[in-house]
């Protein structure tokens, strides 16, 4: 995620000081990616103590017994209490035991954990009233992209960004919940968060609504186990049950178990590029062939709602304009669903150069099969052309979607009143026979883009290479859907890694 400047945002300042505790480790050969998971298990510890919140945690592995043990006893203490807080025959607590699930540490020098630990003790830790577990995780994240040259492996989706979707969407108590793509839990937490703002922290629903906001609302499904595991924690230090949260593939049966279908709410950023194969879910008929995650996971959006439920999810450039499944798909969502607004993002504000992503706003039809197009007109809103490059010196901010969410309106079906902008403006109405003579075709512009790529200011060589693998990658993928699409099965296409 991006961050605002450290006077408008205390966590950039105690991201930096974070990171830069890493060359306590680097001489013990830690990698930039190990030093980042490690972290977290302190972090957690830590945060825990910060928010009084120890009770589910052994004494001895409390981040105070850490603290004041000796240099000698320090490194095998906390050896121990990894191992000892992932066994369910010794921690009752089964979020805990989820969170700290085969851990393991690899500091060997006692001396480090000690300077470490100390390190962290003595930082200035800002208010609980944001997500601070995720935006430290995330900010570190964020500095290994820009360490590394290669990124961090996943989009974490920008904070501003999810701000203004979950407050477009206005997530209400009582509705189920859903991110099948959930990271580190920041759709979710943002949803929670909003929901507790409007019911003062949920007192003023009766019990039983609260016990249902806390245990059942929030449903998430994480397939990398070292983010599932960021995700558990975040979702434990805001006193949030894990119970409906998942370790699998969304694209896999376990994706359409009843818990992660009739969705009131999706909210989310799925992953792009190469699935490594087609889904192997029965009911994903239009993109069963498929090897890319982002149209099956639009796919799953459509058929996760309930019927009037209501989605946000973000998409990279070729789900709007794909032919062959790609233009299926997207009859599939005007027919069963109303998409009454495209959200054209800027580029520059996730780790990778170049990458031109949307955000799909839709409603499930009130109808199981429509007998006509749900779909009437589309409002499309182009904040990519013109826009100023963003990145580490210039980072994305809410303010920057200010316009978009005035001309979005109140209503989260996009039933405002709007007006289109004409060719000059940046909001523009699309009515569904004007998209069919497109062939279906949604890549709609009109606006001169003059801004600068993303990549225009890189200067060190290693940017540079970097930015040419990632548009390398870009265009293996979109041959490997060519062929697919041409050979009538999915075609997986190995990509090559880049030099160190």
């Amino acid at each position: 995620m991006l961050y605002e400047s450290v006077a408008m945002n205390p966590s950039a300042d105690l991201v930096n000081k974070l990171w830069r505790l890493c060359a306590l480790l680097r001489k013990d050969g830690v990698t930039y990616q190990q030093y980042v998971t490690e972290l977290t298990y302190l972090l957690f510890l830590k945060m825990a103590s910060e928010q009084k919140d120890e009770s589910r945690i052994p004494e001895q592995y409390r981040w105070g017994a850490l603290k004041s043990a000796s240099e000698t006893d320090v490194l095998q203490r906390y050896k121990q209490a990894l191992i000892d807080l992932g066994d369910g025959t010794k921690i009752a607590d089964r979020s805990i035991v989820a969170i700290f699930q085969n851990a393991a540490t690899i500091v060997r020098e006692p001396a480090n954990l000690r300077k470490l630990i100390d390190a962290i003790d003595g930082l200035h830790w800002f208010s609980d009233e944001r997500d601070a577990f995720g935006d430290a995780y995330e900010g570190l994240l964020q500095k290994m992209a820009e360490e590394t040259k290669r990124g961090a492996g996943q989009y974490f989706t920008p904070r501003a960004l999810i701000e203004v979707m979950v407050r477009l969407m206005k997530p209400e108590p009582g509705e189920v919940i859903q991110d099948p793509a959930a990271g580190t839990g920041g759709f979710l937490i943002s949803a929670n968060s909003y929901m507790k703002e409007k019911t003062d922290d949920y007192f003023e629903l009766s019990p039983k609504q609260q016990a249902f906001q806390l245990r059942e609302a929030l449903r998430g499904i994480e397939n990398v186990p070292d983010t599932f595991r960021l995700l558990l924690m975040n979702l434990h230090l805001h006193a949030i049950d894990p119970d409906n949260l998942d370790l699998a593939d969304t694209l896999s049966p376990r994706g359409s178990e009843a818990k992660f279908k009739n969705a009131d709410l999706i909210l989310t950023n799925p992953p792009f590029g190469p699935a490594g194969g087609p889904p192997t879910r029965d009911d994903l008929t239009i993109t069963d062939r498929v090897a890319s995650y982002q149209l099956p996971f639009v796919e799953h959006c459509i058929r996760a709602l309930k019927l009037g439920g209501r989605a946000a999810v973000v998409v990279p450039d070729n789900v709007l304009f794909d032919d062959g499944r790609g233009k299926e798909l997207r009859r599939r969502l005007m027919s069963w669903c109303n998409l009454h607004t495209i959200l054209r993002l800027p580029t520059g504000i996730f780790y990778a150069q170049g990458v031109k992503t949307n955000v799909l706003f839709f409603t499930r039809s009130t109808e199981e099969a429509p007998m006509e197009d749900a779909t009437k007109e589309v409002w499309i809103y182009d904040a990519r052309s013109g826009a100023p490059p963003y990145g580490k010196t210039n980072p994305f901010r809410v303010s920057d979607l200010e316009a978009f969410v005035q001309a979005f309106g109140e209503d989260p079906n996009g039933a405002s009143p709007r007006a289109d902008q004409d060719e000059s403006g940046r909001f523009r109405r699309f009515t569904r026979s004007e998209i069919a003579a497109r062939g279906d075709n949604l890549d709609i512009i009109w606006l001169k883009d003059t801004s600068a790529e993303a990549e225009d200011g890189l200067e060190t060589p290693e940017d540079i290479a970097a930015a040419i693998e990632g548009h390398l990658k870009t265009a293996l993928e979109e041959i490997a859907a060519l062929m697919a699409e041409l050979e009538g099965d999915a075609v997986d296409v190995e990509l090559p890694e880049a030099a160190e």
